[in-house]
């Protein structure tokens, strides 16, 4: 019967991703200074419906002051393929996957519930099944959009609200997160956003510069012959090539701070810039890029009991540096 679950999620996807892109689900957001475009979760039509990243807050396309900021990096889609995705998205770390055998479900907040597939590690890149995706309900206001996701399945129950809001006034999206542990277990996990930025279609390299409020070591990762850590930033010695990457797993020198989650991407080239601050501690730190991505993984840690709530936010500031 396990078997059979899996299956059948794996054929329904594999049905419903020949749907064409006029049937996602979408919306535009504008405050007169930034304009913007979401696509929308769906079990059945929606953009990505992969086991990785939160289905809310896709972003397409975010365009301020004739600059572009995110975009598709990627070469291949499927919308269930693991990073077939784009914009500031969120991933949560799986909960109960070590205590599922093969084809019992764990928990993916965010997507739902999730059959295990074999007795592999959790991996970022495997087609986990979805094996209940819960309900999902989106209110769409003219500078804003709220995505409330609904699940209950055996002890595991949450209600997670994220809104998607721009500024009044301002240059600035802010991500608006709140958790509510309605079920009898406790939801302990991590969230990271994986910030796919991609800035006005630029190639990686040289006119880049990360900049961090501490100064910056890590004990794994790196490539100098492509970029390197001076101080506080992460800087490129050439341009990245096509198969090309930078990958820092584990960036320390961060405090217990919510102030040390402060990060700036600029682009000497084209000017644009763009500043995220969270008002809660980093719990880790990774960076990531590619040929057209550039990718700061700031991590918060997570641990609501039955009951209670667990609110972040993550603003991001737009600007030019050639004005």
């Amino acid at each position: 019967m396990k078997k059979n679950i899996i299956l059948c999620a794996i054929l329904s996807f594999s049905l419903l991703s020949n749907k064409t892109m006029d049937e996602t689900p979408q919306t535009s957001i504008s405050n007169g200074i930034i304009n913007a475009r979401l696509y929308l979760p769906d079990a059945n039509n929606g953009y990505y419906r992969g086991s990785r990243f939160d289905w809310a807050g896709v972003i397409p396309e975010l365009e301020y002051n004739g600059h572009s900021y995110f975009g598709q990096w990627f070469e291949n889609y499927h919308p269930t393929l693991h990073d077939a995705i784009m914009g500031p998205v969120d991933a949560f770390a799986p909960i109960g996957y070590d205590q599922a055998k093969p084809g019992e479900s764990f928990l993916k907040i965010g997507i739902g519930m999730v059959a295990r597939i074999d007795e592999k590690p959790y991996a970022i890149v495997p087609e986990y099944p979805i094996v209940n995706p819960g309900e999902w309900k989106v209110k769409s206001k003219k500078d804003r959009v709220q995505f409330v996701h609904q699940l209950s399945a055996g002890g595991y129950a949450y209600e997670y609200t994220k809104t998607v809001s721009l500024t009044k006034g301002k240059p600035e999206l802010v991500l608006y997160h709140s958790l509510k542990n309605t079920g009898n277990e406790t939801l302990e996990t991590e969230v990271y956003n994986h910030n796919f930025f991609v800035m006005d279609n630029t190639t990686t390299g040289k006119d880049y510069t990360i900049t961090f409020p501490f100064e910056l070591t890590s004990k794994s990762g790196g490539n100098a012959a492509i970029g390197e850590i001076q101080g506080n930033q992460i800087v490129y010695n050439k341009d990245l090539v096509k198969g090309e990457n930078l990958y820092y797993g584990t960036l320390q020198g961060f405090g217990n701070d919510a102030s040390d989650y402060d990060i700036k991407i600029e682009n000497s080239k084209t000017g644009a810039g763009v500043r995220i601050r969270c008002d809660k501690p980093l719990s880790r730190l990774v960076f990531w890029c590619a040929i057209k991505t550039v990718c700061p993984e700031p991590y918060t840690a997570i641990n609501i009991k039955p009951g209670e709530s667990f609110d972040w936010t993550i603003s991001y500031e737009f600007y030019t540096t050639n004005n």
